[in-house]
């Protein structure tokens, strides 16, 4: 079996960078194109396609946050200082940001799982897609995607739902490795034997 060692490498390292540790530049409308198409090779019992992205770019996050803040206002009016900073810079930590959207229903054949899980490999290609053309990436879902009065503000319907927001830049940080599991401890092995 010949083995791809660019892929193999990348692989081995793969980390997501911080959003608020982004900056300009972020991928041209045709990068992210390209980005796209390549994400949306993803396992898909069915051919259903069951999720969209939606793409947030420009003034428009600094608009979004500032209604974020508000949802956010209305829910918790003693928000710290920090905690509405937070808020208001939700979608401009980045230059650009995907949702990954599930449109996920009711299927004669296939099972609603298996849409979804094909939403949530759809975020996985979208962060390698992007680091591929150079770009560093984060998957982040956050309280809104899981918040439907949010959802006419996103893009979202009120039928779909949000499986991530892709953050993607440049960084000047260098990927700090974290802890990862011992293999020991998440694999079970059931028959067979290469010892």
């Amino acid at each position: 079996m010949q083995k791809d060692a660019h892929l193999l490498d990348y692989l081995a390292v793969r980390r997501s960078i911080p959003a608020f540790q982004m900056r300009d530049p972020g991928p041209s409308k045709g990068e992210l194109e390209e980005i796209l198409r390549l994400a949306s090779r993803v396992p898909d019992h069915g051919k259903l396609a069951p999720w969209r992205f939606i793409v947030y770019r420009g003034e428009e996050r600094a608009r979004i946050g500032e209604e974020l803040l508000k949802l956010r206002l209305a829910a918790e009016p003693n928000l710290s200082d920090e905690l509405i900073e937070v808020e208001r810079t939700r979608f401009t930590r980045a230059p650009t940001v995907v949702a990954v959207v599930s449109t996920a229903a009711p299927h004669f054949k296939i099972p609603e799982w298996e849409q979804l899980m094909s939403a949530g490999a759809l975020c996985l290609n979208v962060l390698m897609a992007a680091n591929a053309h150079g770009y560093v990436s984060n998957w982040l879902t956050e309280w809104f995607a899981f918040d439907t009065r949010a959802y006419p503000l996103l893009g979202v319907k009120p039928e779909e739902k949000v499986a991530g927001f892709i953050h993607i830049g440049s960084s000047d940080f260098p990927p700090v490795e974290r802890p990862r599991p011992d293999l020991a401890e998440i694999v079970s092995w059931v028959g067979g034997s290469d010892d």
